[in-house]
This record gives C-alpha cells, structure tokens and sequence, in this order.
C-alpha cells in the first residue's frame, strides 16, 4: 500500500528518496537539548549525519554550544556558512591539512583533537599561519579500541606537549566511552586529570560522545560536553539501542518495488548505493514500515532483495514503500540532498552540503 504521501513524492522526485519529517527533526533536536542541560552537559553536536549547515543552525538556535565535525572539508562548509565553534574529533595530518587548519582557525573558534605525538608535532604550523592559538583536547580510549591514547600517562604526556608546543593550548580530554564502559572511562579520566593538574594545567574541555550513549548523559563526573550525532535523524541501531522510538525516526527511503517475481520474495529499486551494506550489527538492511516482518534481506547496487517468507502482508509490484534505515549517516553521505516534509506538505529539498568530505 502506497500512502498518499508517498505517491505524491514518487511523482515529484521519483524512488529512491531520501524524505525527512521536520516535525520530528525539530523534535528530537528539542528533546536531546533538553536531555543535555538537565544533565548539566553542553551539547556539541556532531554534524556527520546531516551534513547540513541549515540543520546545524537549528541546533545551535535550540541551544547548541557548537558542532562537532569528522574532517576539515566538513568543517570548512560548516564555517563557510558562518558557524563559528567546531571541534574536530579526527587526527589531521601533514602540509595539506595544515594550511587548511589554519584558514578555518583564521575565521573560526576551532578545537581539534590528538592522539599521538606527530599530530601534535604539526599543529603549530597551523597556529603560526593563522596567527591564533590552536586549541587541543587530547582522544582518550576508553574501551572502543579505535583512535585515542590507552593510558592516562600517555595522556598526560601529550598534554604536557601541546602545552609545550608554540601556539597551542591544552584544552583538555575527548572521550567516547562504550555503552558499558563509563565507569572505566571515569576511572582513566580521573587519574589523566588529575596527572595534568600536577603539571599545572586543567581541562577546560571534557567531552563526551555518541547518540547511543544519551542514555548515560551526567554519568561522567566532570564532563563539559557531549557529542551526540545520529539523534537528529535515528535509525535502526538507536531504537536497538533503545535512544530512540520508531516515531522518533525522521528519515526514511521511499523506495518502490520494482518486482515479485516469486511469492516470497521482491525487489526493491534501493540497493548498496542507497541504503548501504552496513547492517550495524542487526538483521537486515533497515525496516519497512508498512511491512515490518519483510527483510531486506542483501543487495545488488540497484537491487534490494526482499524475502517475504515471514510477512503476513505483501507489497505488490509499483507500491511505494518507507524504510528506516540501518545507520542513518552513511545513507545521508551519499545523497545530494534530502526532501523536507511537514505533515503531508512537502517543503522543498536541502542539500545535504558537506556530502562526500572524506578529507
């Protein structure tokens, strides 16, 4: 069953789309920045998933303090656009990225983050150039095993050579804890700050990060901040991970089936380019609203193969159908732009600016 939304966008705009509800987009921005001062924490939210300068504004304008960003091109189209606290939470390495760094610092608040001492190494050339004090938080691992140092002495250590280093200013900790993990993470952020306190420096930045984790907001004793990301749209893996209610869902890919060439099974004309082979962790490549027991169940680049075999209802061949995806950002980074929708006004599109900034 195509609802009549659905068939008025397929007419408009054609399948696969990507549709955002501005209902709910303004909603959970109000919901999360509320959820972040009545835990006494700043919300710097990341920009990964929208990529949007318009819907970065909305955060800042419901209280935001600043935006968080991946890359240096994220945030170039971010200050471009007149947004002028960003922390970028990535290691920037060699000349390219220097000079870079320093036209963004020459018109922009900028933080960045460090885990090694090459990063830092580089940093004052950025400083130098724009002729402004660079300032840096230190990445700690505290259990994802991804980026970040794994000890408070190494953190300490790399606090003692920002502080150390021409035109920076240690500025203090970016951690991301597991879900799980908080304690452990107050424990490493304990001894690092109490370690950089004896070299006569504090933290002024203590952040912390992750839509899955607003659950924990307030945990970490002495934390300024959080980075959550993915809240503005959701998707699959936030109600896995229960941050978030279907309802709360704000993006989804109308999608048409394209064929049934057998009871039970289809094809949808949304594959990899579209709704991406990362399943996070769950069963299928995202649900289908008006056929939540169908799977998704793997794709073709065009193709996404449905298997019916559990679903009491089946779609037929032209229906338009709306799916929330698996994980929201990667789907968003490989669309030019999204279609706003209020109720069942459709407002136009955005363009999702900062697609495609890998660098």
């Amino acid at each position: 069953m195509t609802t009549p939304l659905a068939a008025k966008i397929a007419r408009e705009y054609g399948t696969p789309c990507a549709v955002i509800d501005m209902d709910k987009v303004e909603r959970n921005i109000a919901r999360v920045q509320a959820l972040c001062e009545a835990s006494g924490v700043a919300n710097r939210p990341h920009i990964k998933t929208h990529k949007s300068p318009v819907l970065a504004k909305l955060q800042i304008a419901a209280g935001a303090k600043g935006i968080t960003c991946q890359k240096i091109g994220e945030a170039e189209i971010m200050a471009d656009a007149g947004i002028d606290n960003i922390l970028i939470s990535y290691n920037l390495i060699g000349e390219e990225k220097m000079g870079r760094l320093a036209a963004l610092q020459a018109k922009a608040d900028m933080t960045v983050a460090a885990d090694n001492p090459t990063v830092i190494a580089g940093l004052p050339q950025a400083a130098k150039q724009s002729g402004r004090t660079l300032s840096v938080v230190v990445e700690c691992d505290t259990g994802r095993k991804r980026a970040g140092v794994e000890t408070p002495a190494e953190a300490i250590a790399l606090a003692k050579q920002i502080a150390a280093s021409e035109g920076l200013r240690f500025a203090g900790f970016m951690l991301y804890p597991t879900e799980t993990g908080w304690e452990d993470a107050q424990k490493f952020y304990d001894a690092a700050l109490a370690g950089v306190r004896t070299e006569g420096l504090d933290a002024s930045i203590v952040s912390t990060g992750g839509s899955p984790n607003l659950k924990n907001l307030g945990k970490l004793n002495g934390a300024t901040e959080h980075r959550p990301g993915t809240y503005i749209y959701n998707d699959r893996m936030q109600v896995a991970a229960g941050v978030a209610s279907w309802d709360d869902c704000a993006l989804h890919i109308y999608s048409t089936v394209v064929s049934r060439a057998a009871p039970e099974r289809g094809i949808l004309d949304a594959g990899s380019k579209t709704l991406t082979t990362d399943t996070g962790g769950l069963d299928g490549h995202g649900l289908i609203l008006e056929h939540p027991e169908a799977k998704i169940a793997r794709f073709a680049e065009e193709h996404g193969f449905l298997d019916l075999s559990r679903s009491n209802t089946r779609p037929n061949v032209g229906d338009v159908v709306r799916i929330v995806p698996n994980h929201v950002c990667v789907v968003v980074n490989m669309m030019d732009e999204v279609v706003m929708v209020r109720g069942e006004e459709i407002l136009g599109t955005l363009p999702v600016a900062a697609r495609g900034k890998l660098r």
